[in-house]
């Protein structure tokens, strides 16, 4: 891989939008012996990547049409990032003036939104290129010693992109450049992927009404790639957890809060009927695994109880739970309690994700 890499470097010197001679070179050097030892390192890398290995997947690109300023190689879970376009993955990268190349961590600058992929402004591209590095922050206890700039030197908006959506950077110089140092941070940067996948299989990147707009798609649309290119959703059994969890954290502090709480969430469109000094208010929890919840999914039933009782209800978020997999079952810990006693929905936007059409009774 040394020859391979350091060769791709050299003719970033000669680039080209045009397919020239150099560009054709270094075309066969990305797409062709660049992957190709990338995938002799499958066991290697699957064994990083953990649970996430066993789709291991390998591409590259020099351009679609002209060639491109940052050629690329990546690697990834199929099922996590089915295409560039998707997801997170590890990305080799060249810098412009040949002065070495850049192991990243990076993401697509589209992202799973109300039913649909959406190209992210550059304001939330870099919120989920930060996200990424909080859960890598989290799992390893350090960024180091992917904390190298993501400036490869591009000049045009699309290699740009490139650069923006790169959330861990180790750049290794020309002359660093060897088999062994790069097969080591190619196995750390896997390791770094597989804590974001494990993040994200457990709903952390997503709104709570992201995910159950994709449980709607499952459901409504079961061959939609979108759903499937995901990766995300959580069994019953885990939903379940997440709920009582959020219950229970929310119980609590109404009792703290002085408020005598009745459960009524078996038969009622809201989880407890809470009184204090006279005074009933009916309250609505939501929990989930999303480490922010700025968007949440209600019921028809729900959305009219916080209107017609205005003034009367409460809404309790908990996000942030964390779910842990053991032989008896699901477990659940953490969480972020945020009460919003007095909630007036309509400072929300309230915006159909599902419809219930029914044929009508003469139809």
């Amino acid at each position: 891989m040394r020859q391979t890499l350091r060769r791709i470097c050299e003719l970033q010197l000669q680039y080209s939008s045009k397919n020239t001679p150099e560009m054709q070179e270094r075309g066969n050097l990305v797409r062709q012996v660049l992957t190709a030892e990338l995938r002799a390192l499958r066991s290697t890398l699957s064994d990083a990547l953990g649970p996430f290995g066993a789709d291991f997947h390998v591409d590259a690109s020099d351009g679609i049409g002209n060639k491109t300023e940052l050629p690329w190689a990546r690697f990834c879970s199929k099922e996590m990032s089915p295409k560039p376009t998707h997801g997170f993955y590890v990305v080799l990268h060249f810098s412009t003036d040949g002065s070495g190349v850049n192991i990243a961590v990076g993401c697509s600058s589209s992202k799973f939104h109300n039913g649909y992929s959406i190209i992210l402004p550059p304001e939330e591209l870099a919120k989920r290129t930060e996200w990424a590095r909080r859960i890598v922050q989290e799992d390893r206890g350090t960024l180091e010693p992917f904390t190298d700039s993501n400036d490869f030197g591009a000049r045009l908006p699309l290699p740009k992109s490139f650069q923006n959506a790169s959330a861990l950077v180790k750049k290794i110089t020309y002359d660093e450049i060897n088999d062994a140092k790069v097969a080591g941070h190619l196995v750390q940067a896997a390791e770094m992927l597989r804590a974001i996948y494990s993040a994200q299989r457990l709903g952390r990147e997503l709104s709570p009404a992201d995910q159950t707009e994709l449980d709607i798609i499952n459901i409504t649309r079961p061959t939609s790639t979108i759903s499937k290119s995901q990766g995300f959703g959580l069994t019953a059994k885990e939903r379940i957890a997440v709920e009582r969890r959020a219950m229970a954290m929310a119980e609590a502090w109404l009792l703290e809060e002085g408020y005598k709480p009745k459960d009524t969430s078996a038969n009622k469109p809201y989880d407890f009927e809470a009184k204090k000094d006279g005074d009933v208010i009916f309250v609505e929890v939501k929990g989930t695994t999303s480490d922010a919840a700025d968007a949440i999914a209600m019921t028809h039933g729900e959305v009219a109880l916080h209107r017609s009782k205005k003034g009367q209800t409460a809404l309790i978020i908990v996000t942030g739970i964390r779910l842990e997999k053991d032989r008896n079952g699901p477990r659940t810990s953490g969480g972020k309690l945020e009460p919003l006693v007095g909630w007036d929905i309509d400072e929300w936007s309230v915006q159909p994700t599902a419809f219930r059409v029914a044929r009508n009774a003469n139809a």
